[in-house]
């Protein structure tokens, strides 16, 4: 069987390595448009129903995303200058950047063909491939050359968020609201690794406008910030990743879903086929948690390709809806 992934993300590479378990003889290649590791973002999230996952999957990357986590204990909203209020419970994160480098070398270990560098600009380039996932995030080119099959729905929300990072240490899920004269804004962070945090900032679109968040420069952006949430930041700074752009790119989250996730041999997976709130921290695991499903889906199903695909995208399409409503 000849395989080809198109995106080097989570999804990807978790599949690509998968497909060479199941099957060795087979033929698996990765395109991923971005330069080998060239990624943005800071670190994810994850429960041990993931690890767990990825113990069934593939023993060896487990233990090496196990080992290269950090665990945080507890959960913690914290209102202005009130005292915490605690939640309880436990989770892992680790760095993003360190997890696409350990799935990016298990999968050469294995044998996948990784071609960095090399967008996909028609899926005629593909001619010939038995399967053909699409997982190359959010901004898919997958979905947009099969949109009249895939049918997408976009949604773009109101709220403007940023990707910072800190070296305040969050060993604490971090919950944070502060009051301003234009609105509330809030953040929330953990730790990802020994000395680095990732600190998600939020906040309505009329607090945006009110602090001048729209029109300020990214350094004048993020000063601010750091203004507003000093007393949390025990006074570290914030990073941010794309500190050399004209402007700080805050984002608003959008909600992408497909009436069909499959189309021929064609199949999208992660980002590309549904988002979920980065507020809930299940990204990275809906991301593997297909790729594990549609490897189920194919060993049910070793040679009968469009029932494979159709069983994938029942079950996935179930998981993602019950984890999207968390």
């Amino acid at each position: 069987m000849r395989t080809i992934c198109i995106g080097a993300g989570p999804a990807g590479l978790y599949f690509a390595i998968l497909s060479r378990l199941r099957d060795p003889r087979g033929e698996v290649t990765v395109f991923e448009r971005n330069p080998r590791g060239v990624t943005y973002g800071w670190g994810v999230v994850f429960w041990d129903d993931l690890l767990d996952n990825l113990r069934r999957g593939d023993g060896a990357s487990a233990r090496r995303i196990q080992a290269g986590a950090r665990q945080w204990y507890d959960q913690q909203a914290c209102v202005g200058a009130r005292a915490p209020a605690h939640m309880g419970g436990y989770g892992f994160s680790i760095g993003r950047s360190l997890l696409l480098s350990i799935l990016t070398a298990r999968a050469e270990e294995l044998g996948v063909d990784l071609r960095f560098g090399h967008p996909v600009g028609d899926l005629a380039q593909l001619a010939g491939a038995d399967l053909v996932v699409g997982a190359d995030g959010a901004h898919s080119r997958v979905r947009e050359l099969g949109a009249p099959h895939f049918a997408p729905t976009v949604e773009v929300g109101r709220n403007h968020y940023i990707w910072l990072g800190t070296h305040k240490v969050f060993d604490v899920f971090t919950f944070a609201f502060e009051r301003t004269a234009p609105g509330w804004i809030w953040f929330h962070g953990y730790r990802f690794n020994d000395d680095t945090s990732t600190c998600i900032v939020e906040c309505s679109p009329q607090t945006f406008q009110g602090l001048g968040l729209d029109t300020l420069c990214p350094d004048e952006g993020v000063a601010l910030l750091q203004d507003i949430f000093a007393r949390h930041l025990d006074g570290h700074r914030l990073i941010n990743q794309r500190a050399g752009l004209a402007k700080t790119p805050w984002l608003n989250f959008t909600r992408i879903s497909n009436r069909r996730w499959f189309h021929d041999e064609v199949v999208l997976l992660g980002d590309a086929a549904h988002t979920t709130d980065f507020s809930i921290g299940s990204g990275t695991r809906l991301a593997i948690e297909d790729a594990v499903g549609l490897d189920q889906a194919l060993r049910s199903h070793p040679h009968h390709l469009p029932a494979a695909l159709l069983r994938a995208a029942f079950c996935l399409r179930v998981t993602a809806a019950a984890r999207s409503r968390w």
